[in-house]
């Protein structure tokens, strides 16, 4: 497989999650292995929309210099807590902190300044834990490994039946998709982020989303008379011109007979909404119905995504157009439901029950979350 480029920063709609478990021991030492070098897979096949996981000595870099820039250290708590905390309730403690990353060459990243509670090394010294669980974000074309976002100590390296709610939990946790550039610096940004801001474009508006939106208006430009060849076009004085058509008709008198009484405007403008709204809410359940049927939203996700749709129609498409499969999604035939199985005394599934254990979780907690959850 050829190696990833470093000279492009990665395009918003190509980055994915993984909650990557790696079959490293365990140490209770200040060094920790948290990736290998080269291409990796995870025991039960991840990425399945990639061909593997990538990682060199040039992408280490990118994520050694975005270790040095933070403010805060890495956590690495029990079992992924801290992105199920938000769900079930329950405290997130840490077993760790590091904030300092090295590439050895052949070998993988490392954390090399660790620092683990007394509870964690004593759990580690007594293999309580043996393996090390990060969460990376990373290029689903060609697997590159781009963001590193925290890691947990787990004794199961293949995650199995916890990767539904921990990449859900995590895509949420950590607001994606938001792309880490594989170059180091990028002087474009700052232009892009004001063309955003100027032409009112979401956040995570790549640079192909801008042209295109560019493209209208630039469109829509050359239908006006008043307007000049593209070749000499004057942007600040097309729209002074523009401003003072607007005030040159502010002072104009109006003619009574031209207008329509303000209550049947009002009327008409109340009818207006209300079509508008009834439209817009089809929209939104379509474009829902459609994401889930996609596989790009979970069923839980339908009362969230239907709220975002109605509040923000475009952040909604921009964020269901970007969204990219799982990794331990990405390749389930259900949709993200569970089989049917034979439900036990608190309406739960055998996988469910497994579940709350894996979590500490009772069992009559977590069902009442999903009771909420589908009400």
């Amino acid at each position: 497989m050829p190696k990833p480029s470093t000279t492009k920063p990665i395009p918003a709609a190509g980055v994915a999650l993984a909650v990557a478990a790696c079959s490293s021991t365990l140490s209770s030492g200040n060094e920790l292995q948290l990736l290998p070098a080269g291409q990796f897979k995870a025991r039960d096949g991840r990425p399945t929309d990639a061909p593997c996981w990538y990682l060199d000595a040039a992408l280490a870099q990118v994520l050694i210099n975005a270790a040095a820039a933070r403010q805060t250290p890495y956590v690495t708590d029990y079992e992924h807590q801290t992105l199920l905390a938000k769900k079930t309730g329950n405290p997130a403690p840490a077993a760790g902190w590091f904030s300092k990353l090295e590439w050895r060459e052949g070998v993988g990243l490392f954390a090399i300044d660790v620092k683990w509670t007394d509870r964690a090394s004593a759990m580690i010294e007594a293999d309580e834990y043996k393996f090390i669980s990060p969460v990376i974000g990373y290029d689903k074309t060609t697997g590159a490994v781009t963001a590193l976002y925290m890691a947990a100590i787990t004794n199961d390296p293949a995650i199995d039946g916890m990767d539904e709610v921990l990449l859900t939990a995590a895509a949420l946790h950590f607001s994606l998709p938001t792309p880490t550039p594989l170059t180091q610096e990028n002087p474009m940004e700052e232009m892009l982020e004001q063309l955003r801001w100027l032409l009112n474009m979401p956040v995570g508006a790549t640079a192909d989303d801008i042209v295109a939106q560019l493209q209208k208006l630039i469109d829509q430009v050359k239908q006006d008379p008043t307007a000049t060849a593209a070749a000499s076009f004057d942007l600040a004085g097309y729209l002074a011109a523009q401003r003072a058509s607007i005030a040159s008709l502010s002072s104009a008198e109006p003619d009574p007979t031209k207008y329509v009484p303000i209550e049947a405007m009002q009327a008409v403008q109340t009818k207006l909404a209300s079509l508008s709204s009834e439209t817009a809410a089809g929209r939104v359940d379509k474009l829902v119905r459609d994401a889930v049927a996609a596989g790009k939203l979970l069923p839980a996700q339908e009362a969230w995504a239907r709220a975002l749709g109605n509040k923000d129609m475009e952040a909604l498409s921009a964020f269901i157009d970007s969204a990219a499969p799982i990794a331990a999604l990405s390749g389930m035939q259900t949709g993200g439901k569970a089989p049917a199985e034979t439900l036990n005394a608190a309406g739960l599934t055998e996988h469910q029950v497994a579940l709350c254990a894996a979590m500490g979780v009772s069992e009559e907690a977590f069902a009442a979350t999903l009771k909420a959850e589908q009400s």
